[in-house]
């Protein structure tokens, strides 16, 4: 009874959420771009599969900044915080007690590769924002990694259903090299957007742009717009 009491507090909240973003979602690129460049059989927001100046992989390349953290589930935590009602920290039990999501969708690298149709199991980034609920305040998130990665979004972008974070990938425990134990996936956007190894999810009252943003990376990262630099 309690766990579906919880439950039941997750999607009133979830559903406040979407409703309170509903318009803003309705216009961002990924969803209501009218001459989206790239090809194939459209997706499920209607834009072409394969975004313009991507090429298809089976595998998965890794990148990252040079240092893949070894974190153990044991102390594996995600802090979430600032501009929120209620603001948290969930260990790894926590986590997985959350509403758990199965989802398949394509994963776009700035460096040119697309792998598509990756199955996933996650934490929609909705149902935690749902959790501390966001002030009014709250335009956008920083997403930090223990590798002291960092990232940003619009919460516009970020509030998505697709958004995830994800423990699991092609049905099995999300390898180190790609940001295990949790990273956030964001297929609407270049992976850059999707912070392996998060350890923290920061509510900001304004844009606070990331390390690649820093250096010259587009702050809103639409692949269907060649969308790569600033």
């Amino acid at each position: 009874m309690e766990e579906n009491s919880k439950l039941d507090k997750i999607i009133e909240a979830r559903m406040k959420l979407k409703a309170r973003f509903e318009q803003q979602m309705a216009e961002t690129p990924s969803v209501s771009d009218t001459r989206p460049m790239g090809s194939g059989a459209p997706n499920r927001h209607g834009m072409p599969q394969l975004p313009v100046g991507q090429t298809k992989t089976v595998k998965w390349p890794v990148l990252d900044l040079g240092f893949k953290p070894d974190v153990p589930l044991s102390k594996w935590k995600l802090v979430v915080d600032g501009e929120v009602e209620s603001p948290l920290m969930l260990t790894w039990d926590d986590f997985m007690a959350l509403p758990q999501t199965n989802d398949v969708s394509d994963f776009h690298c700035v460096t040119t590769w697309s792998r598509m149709d990756v199955p996933w199991v996650g934490v929609r980034l909705v149902d935690i924002a749902a959790l501390v609920m966001p002030k009014p305040t709250a335009t956008h998130v920083l997403c930090h990694g223990y590798d002291q990665y960092t990232t940003n979004l619009s919460l516009q972008e970020a509030l998505k259903e697709d958004v995830l974070l994800v423990h699991t990938a092609d049905g099995k425990p999300l390898e180190r090299d790609h940001g295990g134990p949790v990273r956030m996936i964001t297929p609407q956007l270049y992976a850059w957007k999707g912070s392996k190894w998060i350890s923290r999810i920061q509510f900001l009252p304004k844009n606070q742009l990331g390390f690649w943003e820093l250096r010259g990376y587009s702050n809103t990262a639409y692949p269907w717009r060649n969308d790569r630099y600033s």
